[in-house]
């Protein structure tokens, strides 16, 4: 008869566990940025899902609580009790895993993503949280302790805010995207209004003279001529907030037809919507950078042909769906003929650069 003490496996020290515990959590998450639903021939349950779904997350959130509470401070639990504790949370990281995997592709790829980015905010913060226990074991419950645990139930409380179709989950993203072109226009606004978007660089004085030129230029602050519009700078600025301005009413305006037109079960003429509406704001953003000084018109002309391909894109594929407007409705094909004579007119202004 074998005795207890031979039968007993071999445990690491509790920190070792818990490095462990970090690494196979950071594992997971490749597979779960890329990975598929799962394939079931049983009718998805969208009750059962959500319910599940925030089931999971509230037993996430209870598991990072007890392990702050347990390893902030000394002493620290025992081997055994560890593990006890290590494979909790690893079942409660897998079986939220496991819930989202089980909502199907037909569901929409505007609301996987955003259960998914939920899933991966749970997951990575958790890592985290084990990562910061592992520095500061010795020591009371303190301030890192506490934001990592928090920043784990912060994202397991997210969950129920999640939309619960693809059409919110398409409005939640345009909403978004009509905030970030709302920013970056009045950022760009501002900055024509300004007329100096470096002011204050040069000198503190006002009234400073051109003796001082030299003096910044050794300081390797900006030179007259890389801080300021020259007049063909502001000539090209002209169309191009016009661009960034029609980028914003044209977000606004699908965003209306969604709400207003789109049918939850028209799922990937929705997700159509969304992907190449999200374009739009960073290309919003490249072509504001490109018109501080010092201004390259080569540059400015390629990212609003790039705008403007992406913001006809959009609008094209707004018409040709469900949510599209009346035929006796015209703003789209205003909006892209007016998206066009910006576009000529950029072309105009740079057209000495793109010959160089």
């Amino acid at each position: 008869m074998a005795s207890s003490t031979a039968a007993a496996p071999f445990l690491a020290p509790p920190l070792e566990q818990l490095r462990h515990l970090a690494e196979e959590l950071r594992s997971l998450l490749p597979r779960v940025r890329v990975g598929e639903a799962q394939e079931t021939a049983e009718e998805f349950n969208r009750e059962m899902f959500w319910r599940r779904l925030n089931e999971s997350a509230v037993k996430v959130s209870g598991e990072a609580t007890v392990l702050t509470t347990l390893f902030s401070k000394l002493p620290l639990p025992s081997p055994q009790e560890t593990q006890r504790i290590c494979e909790q949370v690893h079942m409660a990281i897998e079986e939220l895993i496991a819930v989202y995997y089980s909502l199907p592709k037909d569901q929409g790829t505007t609301l996987r993503k955003l259960v998914r980015n939920a899933t991966l905010d749970i997951v990575d913060g958790m890592a985290q949280l084990l990562e910061v226990l592992l520095t500061v074991p010795s020591q009371s419950t303190e301030n890192g302790d506490l934001i990592s645990c928090n920043s784990v139930t912060v994202a397991c409380q997210q969950v129920p805010e999640i939309p619960k179709d693809n059409k919110a989950a398409a409005l939640l993203m345009l909403t978004k995207s009509v905030d970030f072109v709302k920013d970056a226009h009045e950022e760009m606004e501002q900055a024509v209004e300004e007329c100096d978007p470096y002011s204050g660089l040069l000198s503190d004085s006002e009234d400073s003279s051109n003796s001082h030129s030299d003096e910044d230029g050794a300081l390797g602050l900006p030179s007259n001529r890389d801080s300021y519009w020259s007049e063909e700078d502001q000539a090209l600025i002209t169309p191009c907030l016009a661009l960034v301005r029609a980028s914003r009413a044209s977000l606004k305006k699908i965003r209306i037809l969604v709400a207003e037109n789109g049918k939850k079960d028209q799922v990937a003429q929705l997700d159509d919507i969304v992907d190449i509406s999200d374009e739009i704001s960073p290309s919003v953003d490249d072509l504001v950078l490109s018109i501080y000084p010092p201004v390259c018109h080569l540059t400015v002309r390629i990212n609003s042909a790039k705008l403007v391909s992406v913001l006809i894109k959009a609008l094209e594929i707004t018409k040709a769906s469900h949510v599209s407007p009346q035929p006796g409705d015209s703003w789209i094909p205003l909006l892209i003929n007016a998206v066009d004579h910006c576009m000529n007119r950029v072309k105009e202004l740079t057209q000495r650069a793109a010959e160089l």
